[in-house]
């Protein structure tokens, strides 16, 4: 996955930065954004090729961003994020357009794993 351009939005700063790290060290250039709204500024500014979302942050929840992402760049695929008790959270996020979802804490090879396949799928080889 060397030259992946993934944006990761959690508004869990520890959380971020050791999945960052651990994307960068497999060679996936990786950005951070801590909120809604950054994120969008991000993806707006220099979208990338996949984006790793947060479903529950203050401010802009993670399915509004799902929300604007889906409407403003539908070729990148939108992976979400969601802790215990969220599969209603991450059910939504499907229905809106999310590639899938994950719940935290994972697995870092199932999360490459389903970056794989939504970029796959993105790219109409799935």
């Amino acid at each position: 996955m060397e030259g992946l351009k993934v944006l990761l939005v959690d508004d869990e700063e520890e959380f971020v930065s050791t999945l960052a790290e651990r994307l960068r060290m497999r060679g996936i250039e990786t950005g951070t954004a801590g909120d809604g709204e950054q994120a969008l500024k991000s993806i707006s500014e220099d979208p990338p090729q996949l984006v790793v979302l947060d479903v529950m942050m203050p401010g802009l929840s993670g399915l509004e961003v799902l929300r604007r992402v889906r409407s403003e760049h539908p070729h990148i695929p939108v992976i979400l994020l969601t802790g215990i008790g969220g599969t209603r959270e991450g059910i939504e996020g499907m229905r809106l357009g999310a590639f899938d979802y994950l719940m935290k804490p994972l697995a870092i090879e199932d999360l490459i794993s389903r970056m794989r396949a939504a970029l796959a799928a993105s790219r109409g080889g799935a």
